[in-house]
C-alpha cells in the first residue's frame, strides 16, 4: 500500500502525485476551461454517485466537451476504488475531486480546429467532517455577486469564489455569501437555505446557482419531514427576519449559519430545523455504518 494521498489518476494512468504532470498548453490553465465535481466518500462508498455523474456529463455537454472514456457511472467509480485502496483511505471519510478540461492545444479562444483530447485528473484526499461548527454554528459575511450568469455548470472558473472566500477568511468568518440584485443567491462553496414565515426557502436551481447535490438531498428530506420547501430567493433584506439559515454542500452537510456580519441570525444558535436535517441527512450519508469490503 502506497502513502497516503500520493496515487492520483491522469488521462489513463494512475501515478504518484509528484509525477503527475499536465501541459502547459492545457486549455484548463490557459482560460478555466473545463469542468469538476466533488464526491463524499464514506467507508469506501461514493455518496450519491448517479447525481455526480448527471451533472458531471450534463456540465461536458454545456461546455462542448466530448466526454472521455472515464465518464461512465461504473468506470468512474472503478477507478475511484483503486485510488481510495492505492492511499489508503478505505475505512474513512475522503472526498474524491475529478477534473475534466478541454485539453492541450495551441492558445487561441474559440475550440481548437480538429478538436483536442480532454484532460481528465482524478485524487482523493482524506475529509474530516466538520461537527464542532455544524454544533456551534458558522459566521458568513455577504459580497457581491459578480460572477458569470452560468453558474449553474460546475465549471473551474472560481476566482470569483476564491476572492469572496478570501474576504470570508480575512474577517474570521467561514463562508461568504453571495447577494445579487437584492437577493441571496448562495455561498462561495455552499448552498444558502433559510427558514422564514414558516418556510423553508433557497433559490430556484436557475443559471444563477449551481444546483447542489447536497442541496437536493436535503430538500427531499425536508419534504419528507413535513417542511413546507419553496424554492424562492431569500431577500438580503430578509436576513434580519429569518429564523434559521444555514448551509449546504458535499463539505458542509447542514451547517447552520448565527452570524452574518454584524447581523445575529434568530437566536444566535443552531436552529431547530436545522438540527433535525442535519441528523436526517447523518442517517441518509449512513455515517454510523461500519465499513463494508467491497462497493
Amino acid at each position: 500500500m502506497t502513502s497516503p494521498t500520493s496515487t492520483i489518476y491522469l488521462n489513463g494512468a494512475f501515478l504518484p502525485k509528484g509525477e503527475a504532470t499536465v501541459s502547459i498548453e492545457d486549455r484548463g490553465f490557459m482560460f478555466g476551461d473545463g469542468v469538476y465535481e466533488v464526491w463524499r466518500v464514506l467507508h469506501g462508498r461514493l455518496f450519491e454517485h448517479g447525481r455526480h455523474v448527471a451533472r458531471l456529463r450534463r456540465g461536458l455537454s454545456e461546455l462542448r466537451i466530448d466526454p472521455p472514456a472515464e465518464v461512465d457511472a461504473a468506470r468512474l467509480a472503478a477507478i475511484a476504488d483503486r485510488l481510495i485502496a492505492d492511499n489508503g483511505i478505505g475505512d474513512g471519510q475522503a472526498l474524491l475531486y475529478l477534473e475534466i478540461t478541454r485539453g492541450p492545444a495551441p492558445r487561441i479562444h474559440q475550440f481548437p480546429p480538429g478538436g483536442s483530447r480532454a484532460t481528465i485528473v482524478m485524487m482523493v484526499t482524506p475529509f474530516v467532517p466538520l461537527d464542532a461548527l455544524q454544533t456551534s454554528g458558522a459566521t458568513a459575511v455577504r459580497v457581491p455577486d459578480i460572477r458569470w450568469h452560468r453558474c449553474d455548470v460546475k465549471t473551474v472558473q472560481l476566482l470569483p469564489n476564491v476572492l469572496a472566500q478570501q474576504q470570508a477568511a480575512e474577517h474570521g468568518a467561514y463562508e461568504a455569501i453571495f447577494v445579487r440584485d437584492g437577493v441571496i443567491t448562495e455561498a462561495s462553496r455552499s448552498n444558502v437555505m433559510g427558514v422564514i414565515d414558516g418556510e423553508l426557502r433557497t433559490h430556484p436551481a436557475d443559471a444563477h446557482i449551481l444546483r447542489g447535490v447536497t442541496r437536493d438531498v436535503v430538500l427531499e428530506l425536508a419534504r419528507d419531514a413535513g417542511l413546507r420547501v419553496v424554492e424562492r430567493a431569500l431577500p438580503d433584506g430578509a436576513l434580519v427576519r429569518v429564523d434559521e439559515l444555514f448551509l449546504t454542500g458535499t463539505g458542509s452537510d447542514v451547517t447552520p449559519v448565527i452570524r452574518v456580519d454584524d447581523l445575529t441570525i434568530g437566536t444566535g444558535r443552531p436552529g431547530p430545523i436545522a438540527r433535525d436535517l442535519r441528523q436526517r441527512l447523518r442517517a441518509h450519508l449512513r455515517l454510523d455504518v461500519p465499513a463494508v469490503a467491497g462497493r
